[in-house]
């Protein structure tokens, strides 16, 4: 018996890929199998940790939990291409600056959680960066540099 196959066209981190995809593949497998971009991560695979996070038309999305074919026609961007960006980038600058990576597996979905959260307000509160990350699990930090380093970039508006 083999696997149906469905023709879907992606656009991830501005860069169009016309592919032929199981049609239960979930957007996470298609990133990282089919498009080599590693950085979003398999935590849980059941849409708890966040490590699998990343950008849908703007918004956070647990790639885990989405099939590849919802994303078609939407704009995806990994942890990849949130680094190319100015907030992304600022984002990744500000938690190497305060120390918040450690072991780093659960970074690219807070980075993503931060990206998305500073596009839509670039002075929130601790409150709303706190609820921006509430999705996003760490067995490393203990959380409070992360949250530190979200609100310096709060802070300088960024």
């Amino acid at each position: 018996m083999s696997e149906s196959k469905v023709s879907c066209a992606l656009q991830v981190n501005g860069e169009t890929h016309e592919l032929r995809v199981p049609a239960d593949a979930t957007l996470l497998d298609v990133l990282r199998e089919k498009l080599d971009l590693c950085g979003t991560k398999r935590g849980c695979n059941h849409g708890v940790c966040g490590a699998c996070n990343v950008l849908v038309d703007d918004n956070p999305v647990r790639s885990c939990l989405m099939l590849a074919i919802e994303a078609e026609g939407r704009a995806v961007v990994t942890v990849e291409g949130a680094s190319e960006s100015r907030t992304g980038s600022d984002v990744q600058r500000a938690l190497i600056e305060a120390g918040a990576i450690q072991c780093g597996f659960c970074t690219p979905g807070f980075v993503i959680a931060l990206t998305a959260l500073f596009a839509h307000e670039p002075h929130p509160t601790g409150d709303a960066i706190r609820t921006a990350l509430s999705g996003n699990l760490c067995r490393c930090s203990g959380y409070v540099k992360i949250v530190e380093a979200a609100e310096r970039l709060a802070a300088i508006g960024r």
